[in-house]
């Protein structure tokens, strides 16, 4: 098992910065997953670790050792890609045996092997079989055991469920998350799906434009999002951002006047609240009270739209609240439930 650490890394094509003095610790272990949009340098930054990228600067040690000039073959690392990459001539016993006689492992250590890693996905019975007699489920499954075979001491997966759908998404993700607790390797994921981050990892690296933006556990990057950029890019709705600004001890937008509790700036701030911390109302005394924008059945709850000085904030209401298109309604914040934003940097303030 191995450790990862990556100090100052930067990623550069001509005047085209791709990740930019990139610093992080991965503990033996850990299953850290990067989260950014596309063209964030979350799949850049794990090329560089498995050796398919060179970084333009900086160093990447996995455990003790400096790996930058090693080649990918020796850095002891397993990748798991968005396309699954099997042979089409060869079984699924023998697509996941592949990489022990490419790496010339002792044959006698070989059935062994690939049974166990069939049997931990679940694909003992199909070893037979060819890809193209597969399902798409069936062919991640087999590009998963074919890393496991390998007994790596570092995982690296870049998107392995965006070729699925939403039902095997979720199975194969609870799949991912058993074998990595079982298998106990260190494990880097890469997605632009925030759900996937916030049930796999243990911390969450969220990017953007090349830079990290915030490192910390699921919880932590979703109660105390450290700006704007992670607070709209985490949640689902994402968190309400209303632009104001501090008059007199309140935020002020539009109509809307809110108590600001500790926050002592004057002028311009953000306001961010999530749905869920809201509470839905017919009263008129509420903190934000607006006709209806949009209101959406989503099953569990409901969504209820509002247009406050131009900008959408939604709040999920229980199922069985109704509410027609264009009537008054209000939404209640209590102030533990609001977070505050400079309004020019974005950075998060604390009261």
């Amino acid at each position: 098992m191995a450790s990862i650490r990556l100090n100052g890394i930067t990623k550069r094509w001509g005047k085209v910065t791709g990740v930019s003095h990139f610093d992080l610790e991965v503990a033996d272990q850990e299953f850290i997953v990067f989260l950014g949009p596309s063209g964030c340098g979350k799949t850049t930054t794990m090329r560089m670790i498995a050796g398919l990228e060179d970084p333009s600067d900086g160093d990447i040690l996995i455990g003790d050792t400096r790996v930058n000039n090693l080649d990918p073959k020796d850095r002891d690392v397993a990748m798991v890609f968005q396309s699954y990459g099997l042979y089409p001539n060869l079984t699924v016993y023998e697509n996941i045996r592949f990489p022990l006689k490419v790496r010339k492992v002792d044959p006698t250590t070989h059935d062994d092997r690939v049974r166990k890693a069939a049997d931990m996905v679940e694909l003992d019975n199909l070893l037979h079989r060819f890809p193209r007699e597969l399902s798409g489920g069936q062919r991640q499954r087999v590009a998963l055991a074919r890393a496991i075979v390998r007994e790596p001491n570092v995982f690296l997966m870049d998107e392995p469920l965006s070729n699925l759908d939403a039902k095997l998404r979720v199975s194969t993700r609870a799949k991912i998350k058993h074998l990595q607790h079982t298998l106990k390797t260190t494990t880097i994921y890469v997605t632009h799906d925030q759900i996937e981050a916030m049930t796999l990892a243990d911390r969450v690296v969220v990017m953007n434009k090349g830079k990290l933006q915030q490192l910390g556990t699921p919880k932590q990057i979703y109660d105390t999002p450290a700006n704007t950029f992670v607070a709209s890019f985490i949640g689902s709705p994402a968190m309400n951002l209303l632009s104001g600004r501090i008059e007199q001890g309140h935020f002020v937008a539009g109509d809307a006047r809110i108590p600001a509790g500790d926050i002592q700036n004057e002028g311009d701030i953000t306001l961010g609240f999530r749905a869920e911390d809201v509470e839905v109302t017919l009263d008129n005394d509420a903190t934000l009270v607006a006709p209806v924008y949009s209101v959406e059945l989503l099953g569990d709850a409901t969504l209820v739209t509002l247009n406050i000085d131009g900008t959408l904030v939604a709040a999920k209401a229980s199922k069985d609240f109704e509410v027609e298109m264009d009537q008054q309604v209000g939404f209640r914040l209590a102030p533990e439930s609001c977070h505050w934003f400079d309004a020019h940097t974005g950075h998060r303030i604390d009261g």
